[in-house]
């Protein structure tokens, strides 16, 4: 190499150096102004003529002038892909063409990076819609779903995109909440598990993960969107950080998002102990935070702890937040004005920048070789974009086959008279909302519904099959009468007559009901589409009650993004399905189970509500939660967390109790059997809930500390030997630390949350351990089959 060439590269080019290295070398040959630059974002839509992209227009801000921020340098581009729809390669050319020119316009040529996103799959025309995250839930499978992150992240990483906003590990708290379908369940453990499989997946392609909503955000008083959480330190730390806990140790996302809310009056934008103190100085976390979209300029419009911008931004730069999005605001003047006024130090922008530009280091932004060209466009001629159009699927074969799994991973058969499997009718009533509507398995943050929906002309780029049309492709030689009974969530009962009439013609009546996914109450579910009980929306239970009547077995279905209360359903119902927003394939899923095809295995995230008006409700709860003599109202599930039927039967016994006693220090090794009893294989859910009947603090009477899904073949059976832990025995005392107690305690291994099957006495013996942050978090579960 030429000596002089080698001393003219700048060091923070030089690959071989250690990131942060690299970036300390770039901050201090930047300006002020090109530093706060790479701390914000622009919102943009990718041009479907191929050129650069545009910045969105949107309610809360004036798009910012494009010519002037860019000579200094940008940190990311917000969703490019997902503001309006365009061909995925006409768009890839559109981001690079972009990237190019924010690389020209800056002196050390820079590109951004640009973030989507990808809650149930990359929110993108014409990419796959997998199920929702509490159908993930439903799967009790993190290896399937560490699979689908990972091709969500594939075909995000192809187009050029650097960075998705997800996964959500708020724990549902209160089921009125609009957003439950973004969760993944009530259980900290559940949610822990799936979406630090979910992480992994997605970095292993490349793409930088965002944990969200940090933290609290789904405990919001009265499950209405935005509003204040009131909890103590130990249901913040015992519920709602475990997963983002686990997250963090397992999947090493590299990025997290504030919550919008605030807990006991501290904004989570806001919170130095929780941004800095524990998720940096505790957990040990390096990677960015970003804000929540405007969520910086709430500290000012809605909390009102910052009486300017320049405060809100020094508020929430103090605080940890490193990056504004989706764009511009505080960050930009406000910020510089700050520091020339001397009240936010410049060193709180330096820190920041640093872990943004080491991000950028690491995802290669910052080499000498690096190119805007993304590896699905590479091939091509960038400078004919209609050329490209059409080249790029982001909906491949063994995408479409992955959301089939999961959907029918994730359907959950909630009760069966034997009516199910249907084998051959003659003559099917399809009856509800939901039976003839395509959009019908998607949730809010799905392309069609999210973006899809404010541009009807477009067509939604994926097949999206009703109901109807795969049970007819179920049932070839049965005649399906079809009729909708009553809207989603309208107020007519005259189609109840059509219904009634096509039900009493039937064999059978198959009855979608459920929700409509939207935004801020364009929906009955999804972001800002909050309730004020767990009736079904509408008419829908009315309807529900004059099919029962009509005296033709009623199978129910619900396409939904929350558990509702069922009515005279849970007793009347010949079958009852729960599937949560199932994506592109689900309704495949659900008539394979219809048939039999699919034997379901799915068991329930949340617990299915008996009574419309008990919420905020959780199985996670204490003793004085419990229905009592006390109280005229009930609290009791329909459905409980973890349940779900089949079509086979499991023996579980033979239980061998290696070590029931152990120290605080320890751990317990119990085995026993599962068989398969039934005529088809099929799948169980192991599920082991610890009981601590006697602790210094209030505890819930059981929690999930582990589970296992067992597939046997007819008359297997398979060993389990499960191998717990002390330390899962934890939880965090009356002074704040967190502690195994010695006493008796009890292991539940179980079918669901109210289906024990073996119950162990165990006893924890020697002093009180504190534990910490490195402490172990799963039990070890080993299976032997035979």
């Amino acid at each position: 190499m030429n000596p002089a060439a080698e001393l003219a590269t700048p060091a923070w080019r030089d690959v071989s150096l250690d990131p942060a290295i690299r970036a300390d070398a770039l901050i201090a040959a930047m300006t002020l102004r090109e530093k706060t630059a790479q701390l914000v974002g622009v919102w943009v839509g990718a041009s479907d003529e191929g050129g650069e992209v545009a910045p969105h227009q949107h309610e809360m801000e004036e798009p910012p002038d494009l010519d002037e921020l860019l000579p200094h340098g940008l940190g990311q581009l917000t969703r490019p892909f997902g503001t309006v729809p365009v061909d995925a390669a006409v768009g890839a050319l559109s981001l690079a063409r972009s990237q190019q020119r924010i690389a020209a316009a800056n002196r050390f040529g820079i590109p951004a990076i640009a973030h989507e996103e990808c809650l149930a799959g990359f929110a993108a025309w014409g990419a796959t819609a997998y199920p929702v995250p509490l159908s993930w839930g439903a799967t009790f499978n993190p290896e399937l779903v560490r699979t689908m992150a990972a091709a969500i992240g594939t075909d995000m990483r192809a187009v050029g995109v650097h960075q998705g906003l997800a996964p959500v590990l708020d724990v549902v708290r209160d089921a009125r909440w609009g957003r439950v379908e973004e969760t993944i369940g009530e259980d900290p453990y559940l949610v822990g598990t799936i979406a630090t499989a979910y992480v992994q997946g997605l970095e292993s392609a490349g793409i930088v993960a965002t944990l969200k909503h940090f933290a609290g955000y789904s405990a919001s008083r009265a499950g209405r969107n935005l509003a204040p959480v009131t909890m103590g330190t130990r249901e913040r730390a015992d519920v709602i950080l475990p997963p983002f806990e686990m997250a963090l140790r397992e999947g090493r996302p590299r990025s997290v998002m504030h919550a919008y809310t605030d807990t006991d009056g501290i904004p989570s934008a806001a919170d130095q102990e929780l941004l800095t103190g524990l998720l940096r100085d505790t957990w040990g976390f390096d990677g960015t935070v970003v804000a929540d979209y405007f969520g910086i300029a709430f500290l000012k419009l809605l909390h009102g702890v910052a009486g300017s911008w320049d405060e809100a931004a020094g508020l929430a730069l103090a605080s940890g937040v490193d990056v504004e999005l989706p764009t511009v605001k505080t960050f930009g003047q406000p910020l510089l004005d700050a520091v020339e006024a001397g009240t936010v130090p410049e060193e709180l922008i330096d820190r920041a920048l640093r872990r943004v530009l080491v991000q950028k280091a690491q995802l290669g932004l910052l080499d000498p070789d690096w190119n805007p060209i993304p590896q699905a466009i590479s091939g091509a001629n960038p400078t004919v974009p209609e050329a490209l159009r059409g080249s790029v699927d982001l909906d491949p074969p063994a995408n479409r086959r992955l959301a089939r799994e999961l959907a029918e991973q994730a359907v959950v058969l909630l009760r069966n008279d034997g009516t199910l499997p249907l084998g051959r009718p003659r003559r099917i009533a399809l009856i509800g909302p939901n039976a003839d509507t395509p959009t019908a398995v998607l949730g809010c943050y799905s392309f069609p519904v999210h973006v899809g929906s404010q541009h009807p002309e477009v067509p939604t780029g994926i097949a999206l099959p009703t109901l109807h049309e795969t049970l007819a492709a179920e049932f070839p030689d049965a005649e399906i009468f079809s009729a909708p009974g009553a809207a989603v969530d309208g107020d007519s009962t005259a189609g109840f007559t059509e219904a009634v009439a096509a039900a009493r013609a039937a064999d059978v009546v198959v009855l979608a009901l459920g929700d409509r996914a939207g935004l801020f109450g364009r929906g009955t579910s999804g972001e800002g589409c909050d309730v004020e009980s767990m009736q079904l929306p509408g008419v829908q239970e009315q309807l529900l009650d004059v099919l029962l009547d009509a005296g033709t077995p009623v199978v129910l279905v619900m396409l939904a993004g929350r558990p509702y209360t069922l009515g005279r359903a849970e007793t009347e119902a010949a079958a009852i399905l729960q599937s949560f927003f199932p994506g592109e394939a689900g309704t495949e899923a659900i008539a394979g189970v219809l048939s039999g095809r699919v034997n379901p295995s799915g068991r329930l995230p949340v617990s299915v509500p008996r009574h419309k008006g008990v919420q905020p409700s959780t199985y996670l709860a204490a003793r004085l939660a419990q229905d009592s003599d006390v109280s005229s109202t009930s609290t009791s599930a329909a459905y409980a967390f973890g349940h779900g039927l089949g079509y086979t039967e499991f023996e579980w016994s033979a239980l061998d109790v290696g070590v029931a006693e152990t120290g605080t220090d320890g751990g317990f090794r119990i085995a026993f059997e599962v068989r398969n009893t039934g005529e088809r294989s099929g799948c169980e859910v192991v599920q082991f809930y610890l009981h601590d009947p006697v602790a210094s603090v209030v505890q819930p009477v059981q929690r999930l500390v582990g589970y296992r899904r067992l597939l046997l073949e007819t008359g297997e059976v398979c060993r389990v030997l499960l191998e717990l832990p002390a330390d899962l025995a934890s939880f965090t005392g009356r002074e704040g630390r967190r502690i195994v107690e010695p006493g008796e305690l009890e292991l539940r291994i179980s079918a669901s949350s109210t289906d024990h099957r073996i119950t162990v006495p165990m006893h924890l013996t020697g002093p009180v351990r504190e534990v910490d942050h490195t402490r172990m978090l799963h039990p070890v579960v080993t299976v032997e089959c035979r």
